[in-house]
């Protein structure tokens, strides 16, 4: 009898003993995996240039109230910008930024918020001098360090990190992803070609003319060259949306392309690309990529009308408090908003000098309007 009792234990243990096997050998493998594609990623990111001089902790700063301070903690701000640069990998000052961009990271949920900041908008350019001009001036004249500082002063943000393009790591992302499905206007179709001849001029790739409107698969240069229409009806308001379009469409294509792809991307685009973020943020950023998804986008200022200071044609925000509160409200999901002082005294000398305070018929009626 007793042997007849141990039998049936010792099968059941070999058993046992040959499922955690298994089970151990299904983690090592995923582990190895998982270190594979960390040494994939690290080895790929020496081709990116990175800003060590730049230090976040050394960016501006405004007085923020303990609980706008608290709210921003809880997201992940990165300033992103297209640079109109003619010469490939050149992303310091000395090129405007054609496209500026606020990402902002729900850290729990992964959402994404976009807002393109238009470039024409008339804000203080945080030199140190209190000098006003346009946004897209702060990256000329001070690279991406004045750049985030001028979003920073004028927006109450506390963005502490920067990703830098040009127009040329664009075109290669898409094709490469085997293009975008966009649907043309008709009115769209002139500009788009007229855009294509100097894009393919600028990065030495050829493509095809549109030529007839509706649903269809755009290359690297044609994607491009629709983010850059700004001559169809809404100007350079429609542009930014057109330039969210595209980021969210390449994005959600990312997510579904193969390894492959990727590292044929990752060899084109990286060395286009400068950032502040480090290898391991990179890394760690990469690892959450399933996570993320890309939610609505807007534009700022979102009460907006146009004119001029001197010569040069600008955007007014009409009221920056409440085109602050706004954005708030907008990225941070309701965030009860009280504007810092430094936002205070250029509210009130851009409404001086302009005259322009908060309107119920100018420009969007909220920054999340356009999806």
């Amino acid at each position: 009898m007793a042997n007849t009792k141990a039998s049936p234990k010792r099968k059941g243990s070999k058993k046992a003993r040959r499922r955690r096997r298994r089970i151990l050998l299904v983690i090592e493998i995923l582990v190895l995996l998982i270190l594979l594609a960390v040494l994939f990623v690290v080895s790929k990111l020496d081709k990116i240039q990175q800003d060590k001089e730049f230090k976040g902790e050394d960016t501006q700063k405004n007085e923020l109230t303990d609980e706008v301070q608290e709210t921003l903690d809880g997201y992940t701000n990165i300033a992103l910008f297209g640079l109109d640069s003619r010469e490939s990998g050149n992303l310091d000052k000395g090129s405007h930024s054609d496209t500026i961009m606020v990402a902002s990271i729900n850290n729990k949920t992964k959402e994404v918020k976009l807002v393109s900041v238009y470039r024409d908008t008339y804000l203080n350019q945080a030199d140190g001098k209190d000098s006003y001009h346009k946004a897209n001036q702060a990256y000329f004249t001070g690279g991406p360090k004045q750049a985030v500082d001028m979003l920073n002063l004028n927006l109450d943000l506390k963005i502490e990190d920067y990703v830098t393009i040009d127009w040329a790591a664009l075109v290669a992302v898409i094709d490469d992803l085997g293009g975008i499905d966009i649907d043309i206007q008709e009115d769209e179709i002139i500009h788009l070609n007229n855009y294509t001849v100097s894009v393919s001029e600028e990065t030495g790739v050829k493509t095809n003319k549109v030529t007839q409107p509706g649903l269809q698969t755009l290359d690297g240069v044609q994607a491009t060259s629709y983010a850059r229409i700004r001559y169809t009806a809404g100007d350079d308001f429609k542009r930014t949306e057109r330039q969210r379009l595209v980021l969210t469409l390449v994005a959600e294509k990312a997510k579904k392309a193969s390894i492959g792809t990727l590292s044929k991307i990752v060899d084109h685009v990286f060395p286009m690309i400068k950032t502040s973020l480090t290898y391991s943020e990179i890394i760690a950023m990469a690892g959450d990529i399933t996570a993320y998804s890309v939610g609505e986008t807007g534009g700022f200022p979102s009460d907006h009308s146009t004119g001029s200071v001197g010569k040069m044609s600008v955007v007014f925000a009409n009221g920056l408090v409440e085109n602050d509160k706004t954005l708030h409200e907008f990225l941070f999901d309701g965030e009860n908003y009280t504007p810092s002082k430094e936002v205070q005294n250029i509210n009130d000398y851009l409404i001086k000098k302009t005259g322009k305070t908060p309107t119920q018929s100018s420009g969007q009626s909220e920054a999340g309007a356009e999806e």
